[in-house]
């Protein structure tokens, strides 16, 4: 008797995933190379440089956390807006200060909100997708690409 899962690939299960389940458009992007100003004298933030921009979904990991900082004491730096990135294998990974946005969603409020990325994202030995973890920069209630 064979089973429908029989003969099943980690390769065929991240290609579903990727078409049923990560259909927002997502962009990651880092900081460019700063640009000399000579009105000012001063080096400024280049234009961001796009590294992925393709398919992924944005979810949330948990609840809103709280963080206490005690004064004088070191803290890990935690976020109070958990989220994760997923993204199919193929996809670039992240890096710390990454910025990701929501390009196209079915849920318009997505269009527009911005995430930093909080650590490079994860691999394992048995990776279908890619997690990175992700703290949300916008924090606004307006839909539409407004933030």
């Amino acid at each position: 008797m064979t089973t429908p899962t029989e003969g099943l690939t980690l390769g065929a299960v991240s290609a579903l995933i990727e078409r049923k389940i990560l259909t927002d458009t997502v962009r990651i992007s880092r900081p460019g190379e700063p640009v000399f100003n000579p009105d000012t004298g001063q080096y400024e933030p280049g234009p961001p440089v796009i590294i992925y921009e393709g398919h992924g979904g944005i979810f949330p990991n948990g609840d809103p956390g709280i963080v206490l900082h005690l004064e004088g004491q070191a803290y890990v730096d935690d976020s109070t807006s958990k989220y994760k990135l997923i993204t199919p294998l193929d996809a670039p990974v992240a890096s710390r200060a990454d910025t990701v946005s929501i390009v196209n969603a079915a849920d318009p409020a997505a269009i527009g909100r911005t995430w930093r990325v909080l650590d490079v994202g994860q691999t394992s030995t048995l990776a279908v997708v890619r997690t990175t973890f992700l703290d949300q920069n916008t924090q606004s209630s307006t839909s539409g690409g407004s933030s």
